[in-house]
């Protein structure tokens, strides 16, 4: 593996997890937006990764799955295939002084749960932070390549 190919994937990584940050940030922020209805509350949202195959050769990128085994396979990085909806049941609670409250009296909340929001976010920024550290080490090395034969 290329000290190119080092930075493409750590880069990749870098960006997956600005946007898993982005959406826990979100999350977070609308916690305990209220709604009268069920159709207008927010749902908690997850991005979906995936690994993007490279064959060793350096033919493409993308998934390569035909006619290729495992082994003639590397990782190229990650991306965001998508942003979904939790599917998670929202929160209702029994609320008739709200100014929210429907016919009922019931005030609709997100289904986010702010405890695993949080463990989300600081793995999302370690994560983060680690590629940062591959990304440092690469161009470290990559200096000290550069710099082999002018010593003498």
């Amino acid at each position: 593996m290329s000290l190119n190919q080092v930075f493409d994937i750590a880069g990749s990584a870098m960006s997956a997890q600005s946007i898993r940050l982005n959406t826990t940030s979100s999350n977070l922020a609308n916690a305990e937006t209220a709604s009268s209805s069920t159709d207008d509350v927010y749902r908690a949202r997850k991005p979906v990764f995936s690994a993007i195959q490279a064959d060793m050769m350096g033919q493409g990128g993308g998934v390569q799955d035909a006619g290729f085994s495992r082994n003639e396979l590397e990782s190229a990085g990650v991306q965001v295939d998508a942003i979904v909806e939790s599917d998670v049941e929202l929160e209702q609670r029994y609320q008739p002084d709200h100014p929210k409250a429907d016919d009922n009296g019931y005030v609709y909340y997100p289904n986010v749960n702010v405890v695993e929001e949080m463990a989300d976010m600081m793995s999302a920024s370690r994560s983060f932070q680690t590629n940062v550290e591959v990304m440092n080490t690469a161009k470290s090395m990559m200096q000290r390549v550069m710099t082999l034969g002018q010593g003498q």
